[in-house]
């Protein structure tokens, strides 16, 4: 059963505004009948504010009527309390956090210009303002602001980040693919030497391999005479 949203204080609201009973009270506010009595009795360590459900939207005065003609009767409320919902603008931030976003926000004007400052504002959870203030090097700690991935400092993960660049790019007409093979680059290079290498070495082997050619047999085996040999030249 639905309680209202201030269940102490609706209830303390009810001891001191209706002729409700004890038992109709705390069930309506989902509290213990002994906590009603001792608001009642003025014993309860904590004060309460009461709280009005009929100006809430929570009771109406007809179903306090009934309640005060019958101790039977149980009460109804008339709505639930409001959830609180997610609304749109900036993420939330820990605040352990915001004093890296100055450094997040100057690594994506740096490495993806193309990304605007409004998909910026909900990737990372800062103002335009702000923004403007770091392009411009207008901030006031713009001295200690060090470009930072965003990723690497925990303020928003790389899957959002991919999608919001993928887009931007998108948006502008950007292949993203020669920014793919330049972030390889060196890696990439280093690899196809290495498999170049090896592929040389096989056929050299195999090549010796059909002339009967034998590495090892060139080289002497290494017994204890051959060892006195060599020291004795």
């Amino acid at each position: 059963m639905a309680t209202p949203l201030m269940p102490h204080a609706t209830a303390a609201w009810l001891v001191d505004n209706t002729g409700l009973s004890f038992s109709q009270i705390a069930e309506f506010c989902g509290i213990h009948i002994l906590e009603v009595q001792a608001m009642a009795d003025d014993m309860t360590g904590s004060k309460y504010t009461g709280r009005d459900p009929v100006h809430a939207g929570e009771l109406s005065m007809e179903e306090i009527e009934k309640g005060q003609a019958d101790e039977d009767y149980v009460l109804k409320m008339s709505k639930g309390p409001e959830q609180v919902r997610r609304t749109k603008g900036p993420r939330y931030t820990p605040v352990s956090k915001r004093q890296d976003k100055p450094d997040g926000i100057a690594w994506l004007l740096r490495n993806h210009p193309e990304i605007s400052d409004g998909a910026i504002c909900k990737l990372i959870g800062t103002t335009r303002n702000t923004i403007t203030a770091i392009r411009e090097r207008s901030h006031w700690n713009i001295a200690e602001i060090q470009p930072k991935d965003p990723v690497t400092l925990g303020l928003t993960s790389q899957r959002e980040l991919d999608a919001i660049v993928s887009r931007a790019a998108k948006k502008a007409g950007i292949d993203n693919s020669a920014a793919d093979d330049a972030r390889l680059g060196t890696d990439r290079e280093a690899l196809i030497e290495e498999l170049r290498a090896e592929r040389t070495e096989a056929a050299r082997k195999a090549e010796a391999a059909l002339n009967g050619e034998d590495d090892t047999a060139a080289k002497p085996e290494l017994t204890a005479d051959t060892l006195f040999k060599k020291a004795g030249e």
